[in-house]
């Protein structure tokens, strides 16, 4: 039985509360799972509960909008301890399988177990869909959450409870394996074809302080054609005094480091620095090439602006 067990896949999700500061601890509120053959991919068996945690105080009165769970939901539930023997028999001795379960559900339910003075289960081998669909799928479908993977296959929207994410957590691998599979097949015909399918407006380059060159050379060219030579040097003057450095300017995204325990729906596997669109060299090398340019182009019809942003940059 126990050699039967080792080759069957179980699904499973947690649902916990967001502890508002790292004094607050994760209470498990809801557990789901679904035991699968890997040869047929056909459920088993299935198992969820709502669980009360320890500290009632750390459910909202209302429903939380990330899982729809409020104190009430789970004010007559059992305890962890009374539903822990369920979950040690649908878990150990299987292999796990799960969205970003590695790095959070694992975690909380070794805790959950310690917490009672138990030993927790212990998988036979372990599957995280996160890191093996970032690897083998890529970002074709944007990030890597489940949601966003669902709606690229048109499964519907995640509800953010326990075994319907178990069951779509299934349905999201069975459909980038088949993606997969036929273009393994026929790699001349289908590779890299899902790159063909994005936007060639979509960019990853901050939205701050980033002009377009077209529209930077015709503004520049413009306001030097237009503008008198005092005004001209006058404007020069003022830039290099309050432009700060090149080197100190960033392209961070504007949202909060990710934490990796409260953010498993929104994994931050993903998160890398943005490639910079511009040069990063220093202001005075810039300013050494202005110079020379200018110093090159006197005998043009522009002598006398040039003349002024020649002092100016000397």
């Amino acid at each position: 039985m126990k050699s039967e067990m080792s080759n069957e896949v179980v699904f499973f999700d947690l649902e916990t509360n967001v502890p508002k500061n790292p004094t607050q601890k994760f209470w498990i509120l809801e557990f789901g799972a679904m035991v699968v053959c890997p040869r047929k991919l056909v459920e088993i068996e299935s198992y969820c509960t709502l669980i009360r945690p320890g500290d009632l105080s750390a459910v909202g009165v209302n429903p939380a909008r990330c899982h729809g769970i409020s104190r009430g939901t789970v004010l007559e539930a059992p305890s962890f301890e009374e539903v822990a023997d369920k979950i040690f028999k649908i878990l150990d001795g299987r292999i796990w399988a799960g969205h970003n379960i590695r790095r959070f559900d694992c975690v909380r339910i070794r805790e959950a177990f310690k917490e009672i003075g138990r030993p927790a289960p212990e998988p036979v081998a372990l599957i995280d869909s996160l890191p093996v669909l970032s690897d083998k799928f890529g970002r074709r479908a944007g990030d890597m959450k489940m949601a966003s993977l669902a709606n690229y296959f048109g499964l519907g929207e995640q509800k953010h409870r326990s075994l319907d994410d178990v069951r779509m957590n299934l349905e999201v691998v069975k459909h980038c394996a088949t993606v997969l599979f036929l273009e393994s097949a026929i790699p001349s015909v289908l590779k890299d074809q899902w790159k063909q399918d994005i936007s060639p407006s979509i960019t990853t380059r901050s939205r701050g302080n980033v002009m377009e060159p077209s529209i930077s050379n015709t503004m520049n060219k413009k306001m030097h054609q237009e503008a008198p030579p005092s005004i001209s040097s006058t404007m020069n003057k003022k830039l290099h005094q309050e432009a700060p450095p090149i080197s100190m300017m960033t392209t961070r995204s504007r949202s909060k480091p990710n934490n990796d325990e409260t953010s498993r729906k929104s994994p931050s596997v993903l998160n890398r620095r943005r490639v910079v669109p511009y040069p990063t060299g220093s202001l005075g090398q810039m300013t050494e090439k202005v110079k020379n340019m200018l110093r090159d182009a006197r005998n043009t019809p522009l002598n006398n602006l040039l003349r002024h942003s020649h002092t100016l940059l000397r």
